[in-house]
């Protein structure tokens, strides 16, 4: 299984940068995890829109959704253009029933919903779901393959049941969107002290900050995970690649 993350930005992309989008690659499918703003122009560097086999998204934040008009018009545009172009599912949960019917377009993409409280299969992936604590519904989701375990927090503040959730997996992508010294509760977000504690007790291999800040020295929130957590920490960063 290979990550490769697309976009990092908390709230908006930085300059010719992108919002949170990450790939996920394994026996040859391809799955995008969020598609935010920039994420289109940026995933073309690795793949070309025709190629996505799904999308899966946390929630409705424009910072994980932006991009989804777009890629619908790639598709429609890579069809007329004689491309073989099969529908593509997007799934996303319908507890907003508007932002979920856009999920669909035409033949182009269709919305299929996610039922939190079960298990998913998306072409090799298994996919479970915890809610977050966010200010509208969103979905961590721990993501496995050939015995492997990626989980991504998405967007929220920090919640105990996040232990058991990422319990001894290879990769905790794991939001960061506040330094230590700062409060992101109210606001549904982690900060670097709690995203280190996180990894730490949920023995995790790696620890993956991302959903970053615009402001201050982003390197910080490394060296302040670094003293809850002793395994491997590193920032995200556009097409950082791991492999598990």
């Amino acid at each position: 299984m290979k990550l490769t993350v697309i976009g990092h930005w908390g709230g908006y992309p930085s300059k010719n940068e992108a919002s949170s989008g990450y790939l996920l690659e394994h026996d040859g499918f391809q799955l995008l995890v969020d598609c935010g703003s920039g994420v289109l122009a940026k995933m073309q560097n690795i793949i070309g829109p025709e190629n996505l086999d799904a999308v899966i998204l946390s929630h409705y934040h424009p910072d994980h959704i932006a991009d989804i008009g777009v890629l619908q018009h790639a598709r429609l545009i890579q069809g007329l253009l004689g491309k073989d172009v099969p529908t593509l599912p997007i799934y996303g949960h319908d507890e907003n029933r508007e932002e979920f019917r856009r999920l669909s377009y035409k033949e182009i993409t269709k919305g299929i919903a996610y039922h939190p409280a079960k298990h998913l299969m998306i072409g090799p992936f298994q996919i479970t779901f915890l809610q977050t604590n966010h200010p509208v519904p969103c979905y961590a989701m721990r993501i496995e393959a050939n015995g492997k375990a990626i989980v991504y927090t998405a967007d929220s503040a920090y919640k105990e049941e996040f232990i058991e959730f990422a319990k001894n997996a290879d990769v905790l992508l794991c939001e960061c969107n506040f330094y230590g010294s700062q409060n992101g509760k109210k606001a549904g977000h982690m900060n670097s002290f709690e995203a280190g504690r996180l990894a730490q007790k949920a023995t995790v291999s790696q620890l993956i900050l991302t959903h970053l800040p615009h402001y201050g020295q982003i390197s910080e929130l490394v060296h302040e995970a670094s003293s809850e957590y002793t395994g491997i920490i590193k920032l995200a960063e556009e097409f950082l690649t791991i492999a598990v």
